[in-house]
């Protein structure tokens, strides 16, 4: 299927930035879609890979652009509700949207960005967002392929680094559900899960849970971010009440560090039961493999460095 035209939905996103990188990699002739092609930056000099300013919102000019496309990648996705943008809008509209999209062009193939625990009937918006737009695609009677990630970690990942930040710039850091249970999978791997999916039939009609091989409790995490990144502060952990009334003051601030909705989120361990898919060849890379390459002190490697590295230039 190398050579073969892909658009992604959602491509100048974290995930999406090093995906566009691995299809420009491996030969694919990819179609990035944002309604700003200022975003696209980072991808411009990337080889076989065009930037088309388009609305995912937009399902008959979506289907313009996947006219002739082998298949459509939907990555689309917001962690916070903000400006008016909610999770239904993100998760469910921008899907039943591509799948419309698809239906219009002709095009079988697609493949979803959802999320672990996607639940209709979830504890959080986030969950049951993701749920609904996993039933649509379930629904939809074209060749679709469903990844389910724990938490993401990566070089310009937003979860990481922005505990990095927090400790660089608070003398205490008041940590809410610090027993929450993670199971990081690393960006790389993914991208490689995706690009893997694309030219093999046998994931077709396949939900997969993506997860790292260990699992950290948020604490831990925190702890070993302010080690790695030498900027180790006391940490004053809060029960569930005053983690409440911090994600309730922490949503209205700008940045929405957190938020009640994040909360309900981790009710639910992001863990896997499972081992890493089997189909796609892949030992999953340990977060501490990769993490001190960004949030080290003095760590100069860009993520445009990586996104290059994986693209072939």
């Amino acid at each position: 299927m190398a050579e073969a035209r892909i658009v992604v939905v959602g491509a100048t996103g974290f995930v999406g930035r090093h995906l566009v990188c691995r299809l420009a990699g491996a030969g694919y002739r990819t179609v990035v879609v944002t309604r700003r092609r200022e975003r696209a930056r980072p991808l411009f000099l990337l080889p076989t890979v065009e930037v088309v300013e388009a609305d995912a919102g937009d399902a008959p000019a979506l289907a313009g652009v996947a006219q002739g496309a082998a298949a459509i990648v939907n990555l689309t996705g917001i962690i916070n509700e903000t400006g008016g943008q909610t999770f239904a809008q993100a998760h469910v509209e921008i899907t039943r949207n591509v799948i419309a999209a698809c239906r219009a062009a002709g095009v079988r193939r697609l493949l979803q960005m959802s999320s672990l625990h996607a639940d209709p009937a979830g504890p959080s918006r986030y969950q049951r967002s993701k749920g609904e737009a996993e039933a649509l695609v379930a629904a939809s009677g074209l060749d679709w392929t469903i990844f389910q990630p724990s938490v993401i970690f990566g070089p310009d990942d937003s979860f990481l680094n922005l505990f990095a930040r927090l400790l660089r710039t608070m003398p205490v850091l008041a940590l809410g559900s610090p027993q929450a249970r993670f199971q990081p999978v690393y960006v790389g791997n993914v991208a490689d899960c995706f690009v893997h999916a694309l030219a093999d039939e046998a994931t077709i009609g396949e939900r997969y849970p993506l997860c790292g091989p260990e699992v950290y409790t948020l604490l831990e995490l925190v702890r070993y971010v302010g080690e790695t990144a030498e900027a180790a502060r006391p940490i004053m952990t809060l029960g569930p009440t005053l983690s409440r009334l911090q994600a309730f003051a922490l949503e209205h601030l700008p940045g929405k560090l957190m938020s009640r909705d994040n909360l309900a989120s981790m009710q639910k361990d992001s863990v896997c039961d499972c081992a890493f898919p089997a189909v796609f060849g892949i030992t999953p890379t340990a977060l501490e493999a990769v993490a001190p390459s960004y949030l080290a002190p003095g760590a100069a490697k860009s993520a445009y460095d990586d996104y290059r590295a994986h693209s072939g230039r």
